[in-house]
């Protein structure tokens, strides 16, 4: 048998071969290599500190798309570029979604930090801050006047009925929504602490006892003594003696409004539901919203004898067992008050 002869190519249809092989790989190679190139700029454009010197709030409203958001963020100078953020937002999946409301955006935020930041709910909270002792009155007034809040107050709560804290809201937080938790916060506190009472007190159910806290709470505001204020109208319902305090004058005549002076005979004398002097027991409804220490001490009072307090001049009482050190005690305290008044001449 004869051999064949192998034809070898000739130099142009070797290059020809060689042009055909190189347009074939070519794509291969520089497709990955440009989408590797394009996505290492695009994750340091993602990256890269933002254009706001300074931080900024900013808002997502309610069912606000990712592009209204993008040419929100461009136009408040908190992004270059709003397709940027688009990008990212198809980068993090369908699945994941940004929450409406307000925030702080820090200065020179990054897309990713903005991204992360709307994702996870980082919104701005606002603080509300009812001190105890309010009326149900004072109360509404302070809530009515915070500009964060929305909506009206439809449905006015009972005194006594809301529980002084500091509240975190929202802008755009509703005015009612917030009084309802402070009436549950109420309620759940007064459940909690009734459950765990002193036992024999003189109280027949947690509504009396937050009536008798809120008369403690108005009477002194001096965290150190507020037990042994307790233990005196404990002591004297057990008796049974009259509270005789005049705070509850004051409910009776203007819903616990300051005089700016003192206490009239006429005024002591005058017959109202609230008028401790007057009535025996508790009073039909709390005159204030007490705080959690006021009801603690009603719940659990110092273990004492004393029936009387006054002013110490100090901004404290000094307290007393009998009515005679009782009547030494407030003949200090005129002693205090005359003095002070020479001193104003």
């Amino acid at each position: 048998m004869g051999s064949e002869k192998q034809e070898i190519p000739g130099p142009a249809k070797l290059r020809k071969m060689i042009l055909f092989v190189i347009v074939i790989m070519l794509p291969v190679i520089v497709l990955p290599l440009g989408l590797l190139f394009s996505w290492d700029i695009t994750h340091n454009k993602l990256s890269s500190p933002g254009p706001s010197a300074v931080e900024k709030t900013f808002t997502v409203a309610s069912g606000a798309g990712a592009g209204a958001i993008a040419r929100q963020l461009e136009a408040a100078d908190l992004i270059t570029h709003d397709y940027l953020f688009r990008i990212k937002t198809r980068l993090a999946g369908e699945g994941v979604t940004l929450k409406a409301g307000e925030y702080l955006i820090p200065a020179k935020a990054s897309i990713n930090d903005i991204f992360e930041q709307l994702q996870r709910g980082k919104i701005i909270q606002y603080s509300v801050t009812i001190a105890e002792g309010r009326t149900v009155r004072e109360i509404l007034d302070i809530v009515r006047d915070n500009e964060i809040l929305s909506g009206e107050v439809i449905e006015i709560p009972p005194e006594g009925s809301l529980l002084p804290e500091t509240y975190l809201v929202t802008r755009g937080a509703s005015r009612q929504a917030l009084l309802a938790r402070m009436q549950t916060d109420m309620a759940n506190l007064l459940e909690s602490a009734w459950a765990g009472r002193d036992p024999d007190l003189p109280l027949a159910s947690k509504e009396e006892a937050l009536i008798l806290a809120s008369i403690v709470e108005k009477e002194t505001g001096v965290a150190g003594e507020r037990a042994q204020v307790a233990s005196v109208f404990i002591n004297r319902l057990k008796r049974p003696m009259r509270l005789e305090s005049d705070p509850t004058i004051l409910y009776g005549l203007n819903g616990g409004r300051a005089l700016g002076r003192g206490l009239r005979r006429s005024e002591i004398d005058r017959k109202t539901a609230w008028n401790t002097y007057q009535i025996d027991g508790l009073p039909p409804t709390p005159i204030c919203n007490p705080g959690r220490d006021a009801i603690m001490a009603v719940l659990h009072p110092a273990h004492t004898k004393d029936l009387y307090f006054v002013a110490d001049g100090s901004g404290g009482h000094v307290f007393a067992s009998t009515y005679r050190a009782h009547l030494r005690n407030v003949a200090k305290w005129r002693k205090i008050e005359r003095q002070r008044k020479r001193a104003r001449q």
